[in-house]
């Protein structure tokens, strides 16, 4: 089974086990996410997946990285009109009810920090090779073909707009983050998963890039976990 089989695998297994996937969306998780995601794609972006960029000696590769880091944080011109993927994210919070304060003056969960501190390990203090699927394991769900049904059909932000549409009677570009989160990380997730092609077994890392993988899996299981947990204890 080659290296990007594998990492399918993986992934394919985080998708049948993560109750986020499985349990209904309810308005407390929808809001919490959208508090806690949008610092943590805040986070990521200026801060984890630069450590990435940093290590990174495949120049190409190191570009593209900083690329869709920019699109996440600064502005996305090709997928977001010019914005920043958490600000989007931002006003889609005000459209379910928060206040524009409310999302400014969030605060991480113990959950969220939990997870940052993590992948401040699984990022910052490994091989750029895993750490670049640190970068886009997560990503890789938003591409159709994993797990089963309209999951696999439509990939989890698909499966997150139908399912805040009909919670929020959203329709079109009222749920904008989530299409063009889908098309950007599919984008995104290719460049961590052609390095892995590339060079895995180039460097004989083909065993490390699937750990970093599952583990990396694991913590987002956890920061989800972690936000309907908190969703449910806030408002239903």
């Amino acid at each position: 089974m080659s290296v990007v089989s594998r990492m399918d695998q993986a992934v394919n297994a985080f998708v049948a086990r993560c109750a986020w996937f499985h349990q209904p969306m309810t308005r407390g998780r929808a809001r919490m996410f959208a508090l806690q995601h949008r610092l943590n794609t805040r986070q990521r972006n200026s801060v984890l997946k630069l450590k990435v960029a940093t290590n990174c000696s495949d120049w190409d590769t190191r570009m593209r990285i900083i690329q869709a880091c920019s699109e996440e944080v600064i502005a996305d011109h090709q997928h977001g009109g010019g914005r920043p993927h958490w600000k989007i994210l931002e006003d889609l919070g005000l459209r379910i009810g928060l206040k524009r304060r409310e999302l400014q003056d969030a605060q991480p969960l113990p959950s969220t920090e939990l997870a940052w501190a993590a992948w401040e390990g699984l990022m910052a203090n490994r091989h750029w090779l895993e750490g670049i699927v640190a970068n886009t394991c997560a990503e890789r769900i938003n591409a159709p073909g994993y797990g089963s049904g309209l999951f696999r059909k439509h990939g989890w932000f698909g499966i997150e707009r139908l399912r805040w549409g009909k919670l929020f009677g959203l329709a079109g570009d009222e749920l904008e983050f989530f299409e063009l989160h889908t098309e950007a990380d599919i984008e995104h997730s290719d460049t961590g998963w052609r390095a892995v092609e590339k060079f895995a077994r180039q460097l004989r890392m083909e065993d490390a890039v699937v750990k970093a993988c599952e583990r990396n899996l694991y913590v987002w299981e956890h920061y989800l976990d972690g936000i309907a947990a908190a969703g449910d204890a806030s408002r239903s």
